[in-house]
């Protein structure tokens, strides 16, 4: 049996769903906008070099998940952008794609974005984000491919050895496929669960 579920047609047949999507992308463009005002006026009454404006480092890591679906345990590769204000929020965005370690062809993809909380002690800078953003996955066999609503939580540690090299020594995250599909006709949600690590090197 085939399995198939396009985003666009989740969009139209779950209009609440979907007003909360526009409002979760209409906070995160505010966010953004207040992060860059806030920058800007910081930067303007600074009384050093040190005090506001806003960072942006980028980074990939290797990455372990289990996802729900059969419990598989998956293998795969993660690119990640930061925005950092000097004030401790920030926004993140990241791309994970699951292709290896696969069983029956099953693979998956997210991409997503939203706001972090980060603070530092020393060398150490620990994090707390939450994103929403969609995934797309693929059933056993090639007998399906879908995209859904992907939300997730998370946090993590970075560790910096210089002023523009940093270790992601452990970020971990929970995401939530709220309108996951399984069947013909039915919707269930599904949850998938990792651990990544990896490099961020500052580029501005």
């Amino acid at each position: 049996m085939k399995i198939s579920h396009d985003f666009s047609e989740l969009w139209s047949e779950a209009p609440g769903l979907r007003r909360w999507s526009e409002n979760a992308a209409l906070a995160v463009a505010i966010f953004v906008a207040f992060l860059a005002l806030a920058g800007s006026a910081s930067g303007q009454v600074s009384e050093s070099a040190n005090r506001g404006g806003l960072t942006i480092a980028a980074g990939a890591t290797g990455s372990g998940f289990e996802l729900q679906f059969g419990d598989r345990k998956m293998l795969g590769i993660t690119g990640f952008v930061d925005v950092d204000s000097r004030r401790r929020l920030g926004l993140e965005a990241e791309g994970r794609w699951l292709e290896f370690h696969q069983t029956a062809n099953v693979h998956a993809e997210t991409y997503s974005v939203g706001p972090r909380y980060h603070m530092s002690f020393g060398r150490f800078q620990p994090y707390a984000k939450g994103l929403i953003g969609f995934g797309d996955f693929n059933f056993p066999f090639n007998g399906g491919h879908g995209s859904y609503l992907v939300v997730t939580g998370g946090g993590g540690v970075d560790y910096r050895l210089n002023r523009r090299i940093s270790i992601r020594a452990a970020d971990f995250e929970y995401q939530s496929w709220p309108q996951f599909t399984y069947g013909a006709a039915s919707s269930i949600a599904m949850s998938s669960v990792g651990v990544s690590a990896g490099i961020r090197v500052r580029v501005f």
